[in-house]
Parts: structure tokens; sequence; C-alpha cells
């Protein structure tokens, strides 16, 4: 959504308007400026937009008035408002009458596009419903599969969804846990609130305190004014936490504290601030054995799962990957050349025997490998055995090894037969490496990683789908 959102930008300043205009225009959104803010209510109410930039004083109605009036008829449409110094109090009692959040003026460019490209996936994880068992509308996010493990997952998130408990799910990477989180969220009586999920491993630990539980204005280098953290933000919704089991022991006492007392205290504050949050969380680690090895708190392991959702891996509910393989399959089908895709039943029983490390967004990967090879014809058997090698990892001996020796790992995996193309798989992890790196180093703030880079955002938003690596990526199907 975020290549083509429209915003609707309510500022009665020209020149502040002129510069966000050019600013958003560049980023490929649609913008459309409305200067009174009685005037913005009534196109916000009227108009179909994405997202809603406000000034916080405006002639006509104050923005704090507009975001009260319009959360009341729109809960899923985000509202950031923007505010002089000296306003923060009253930016602050904005967010808790619905704004999204809110950006203190003087502000920098790159926080205003990250802030929306937030706010755009919030949007998107609150609107587009996820569909269960099975799925014939291929724009909308589904967790596929009609074996009877998968049927007892949808049972218990029908027996859950509205209960107010904390949820644990746990799975391998790939088996959509992101997916199921929604799902809970969409069928709880929380979907006027919102949902905003975070990945707790793709943010540095320095930064996390700040980005879960907010700041004090001087709270540490850079912190030049007071901003809400994403538990503020979830106020009366859900806030999903993936990969529970990167947090810091530090980190993990201050999210313990918040489910006991239900307050969040922000980072270099003193005030306790009261919130209604329900917390589901997930990760792919073996929490038992973290806390036998005091990496994770047992404490906090109980409260977070006053129930457990397990999803099993692919090769488990092996019986589920041929409907799986046909959604993909007319999923990717146009765009890799083969408006009515088939596949051979050789082929497909080949895909059933395959182990699945990375799951279902493995199998995706394979299926739009084979698309490519098969060059439109129906995949064979040949296709898929090749998609799969290409797809497969190399083990590599050491976690962290020089340029040099990768090479040297891949030539020799090629020369024993494991792999049809050294090269290939050298220039993508080198250029994954790259991206990982600049992705994290820039706080999830693509603009910010591409101009680093040398590249436009949109080639840096497809390298990040490419490999993995976006911040707000989900998995299509589960």
């Amino acid at each position: 959504m975020a290549a083509s959102a429209k915003i609707l930008l309510i500022e009665d300043d020209s020149s502040i308007a002129s510069s966000l205009e050019r600013v958003l225009g560049a980023e490929n959104y649609k913008v459309e400026l409305e200067k009174r803010g009685d005037a913005g209510l009534e196109r916000a109410r009227a108009g179909r937009y994405d997202l809603v930039l406000t000034d916080l004083k405006l002639p006509g109605l104050s923005g704090l008035d507009l975001v009260r009036e319009l959360h009341s008829g729109q809960p899923h449409l985000p509202i950031i408002l923007m505010t002089a110094h000296g306003t923060t109090e009253t930016a602050i009692e904005a967010t808790k009458q619905g704004a999204y959040d809110y950006l203190v003026k003087p502000f920098d460019m790159p926080e205003l596009i990250e802030v929306i490209g937030q706010a755009l996936t919030s949007r998107r994880l609150m609107s587009e419903a996820v569909r269960l068992g099975v799925s014939d509308d291929l724009e909308r996010a589904a967790i596929i599969g009609q074996s009877k493990v998968m049927q007892a997952i949808y049972k218990e998130i029908g027996r859950v969804a509205s209960k107010p408990v904390t949820v644990l799910i746990r799975g391998e990477t790939g088996t959509g846990k992101e997916l199921i989180a929604r799902a809970l969220y969409q069928h709880s009586d929380r979907t006027e609130g919102p949902f905003v999920a975070i990945n707790c491993a793709a943010i540095p630990d320095t930064l996390l305190e700040s980005e879960l539980f907010g700041h004090e204005r001087g709270a540490f280098t850079g912190a030049q004014t007071r901003r809400i953290g994403r538990f503020e933000q979830a106020n009366r919704g859900t806030i999903f936490l993936d990969e529970i089991g990167e947090l810091t022991p530090a980190i993990q006492v201050k999210l313990l504290r918040v489910l006991q007392e239900k307050t969040v205290q922000r980072l270099g504050g003193h005030e306790t601030i009261p919130v209604d949050v329900r917390v589901v969380a997930a990760t792919n680690r073996d929490l038992e054995s973290a806390i036998q090895q005091k990496q994770f708190r047992e404490d906090l392991y109980y409260r977070l799962s006053v129930v457990s959702i397990f999803l099993p891996p692919l090769r488990e509910r092996r019986e589920d990957i041929p409907e799986i393989v046909r959604f993909f399959l007319r999923k990717f089908g146009s765009e890799m050349g083969a408006p009515n895709p088939s596949i051979h039943p050789q082929a497909m029983a080949c895909l059933q025997e395959q182990p699945w490390p990375g799951n279902v967004r493995e199998l995706e990967n394979v299926i739009r490998k084979a698309l490519l090879l098969a060059r439109g014809f129906p995949i064979g058997l040949d296709h898929v055995r090749a998609a799969v090698l290409r797809t497969a990892p190399i083990a590599l001996p050491r976690p962290q090894l020089p340029l040099s020796e990768i090479i040297s790992e891949l030539l020799a995996a090629a020369q024993r037969g494991e792999l049809d193309s050294a090269h290939s798989r050298a220039m993508d992890a080198v250029e994954r490496e790259l991206f990982q790196q600049a992705i994290q180093l820039a706080r999830g703030n693509q603009a910010k990683a591409a101009r680093w880079l040398g590249i436009s955002r949109l080639t840096m938003r497809e390298k990040l789908l490419q490999f993995g690596l976006h911040p707000n990526q989900e998995e299509s199907a589960g």
C-alpha cells in the first residue's frame, strides 16, 4: 500500500504544506491538501484516505478536535499530528484520543517518512482480514490448510480471541506466526483499537527500550523531544511482540512490570502511564531451555504464555502442501509469465517430500523460482529440483566468515554438486548482508538506508522484500 498510499494533509502554513507535498510526493505518496480543520474533517469523512497528517493549530477546528471526531468514526484511519514546541502535552492527549503518533516541529523529514511507514503498516494489519483455512482472494493474507492440526489451531483462535489473556505463539521461522496474531486481533473485541506489531530482533538493543516504552526529552543523546512508545500507541488495542525470545534481561524486567501493573514508564521519566493493551507474543526459540540457561525470565514466560498456540512446521502437515502450492501458483503465475500455471503430479509429490526448514516462506520462494524456470510451461520435476537446490542455504562452518572464505565454501559446494550457481549465491550473500546491515543501522527507515546506498527507495523496498528483510513484511500464507 505504501507505494501508492493516499494522504490527506491538513496544514494552513503554505510554506510547510509545500515542503511536505514535495517530500511525500518524492516517496510516491498521493497527497491532497486542506487548509482548515473543519473542512479537513469533512474531506476525510467523505474521501478514501490511507492516512491523515494534520497540524495541531488550525482555523475552523483544532487538530485535537479533529482527531477526536475522526477517530470515533474511522478507528482504523491513522492520524499523525504535527505540533510546535511547548505543546507536547496536548499532543499526548491527542494520542489518547486516537492519534497514531505526533511529531514536534521542526522535525526531520526522514523521521516523518519513518512514522508514516509505520502508520500505514499498522492500518494494513488492522484492515486486511486474514482468511482461515482457504483463500480465493489472492490479495488477502491467508492461513491455508485443512489438516487436523490446522483445524485445531483455528478452533483455538476462536476460543481465545475474545478472552482478555496474553497469547504466546510458538513455531519455527516461516510458519505464519504474524498471521495468527492478526487473526487473534481481528476476532477479538479490540478491533476498534490499534494493532501494533514490532520485531524485537530487528531493533538494536540500545534503541528497543525507547521504541517499546517511549522516552523523555534528554533521556539520551539525540532525544530532543518527548516520544511515546509502542505500548502507548497500542492503548485500547493489541501489541504483537515478535521474536520475544531476543529481549535483553533489562527489557524483560520492564515488560514484566507492564504485564503486572498495566503501566509504562518512559525512558528517562518518572511518571507511570496506564495502558490498556493486550499482548500477543511470538518466538521460534526454545524458551524452556533459555530459562534453564538464565537467558529468559521464568516469571515473564508464565505471564506471556497464559495461552500458547503452537504452529507446526510444514513437514508435519504435508497434506496441506498441495493447497498452499496452488495458492502461490495463482498468486505469482502472471508476474512470472504463466497466466494459467500448472504443475505435474511428480513435481507436487517432490514438494511434499521436502523437509522445508524455512517452512511456508521457503516454499513460496521455491514456487517463484520454479515458475521462472518453467517459462510459462507446466512445472515439472526438474524445475522443482532445481528451484529447491537454488533455494537451500549452504551450511557454513563458522557464523562469521571473511568474504574470501564464503566464496571458497560456495565453490566447494558447487564442486560437490550441491548447488548450480556459485556466482549468484555469492552475490546474494554479499548483497543480503549489505541490505541487512543498512536497514538495521537506519532503524528500519528505508529512505535513509536507500540514501546511504545510493539507490531509490523503491529499489530498497524491493531488495528488502527479496531477501526477507523488510521490517513490515508479512508471510503471505501459513
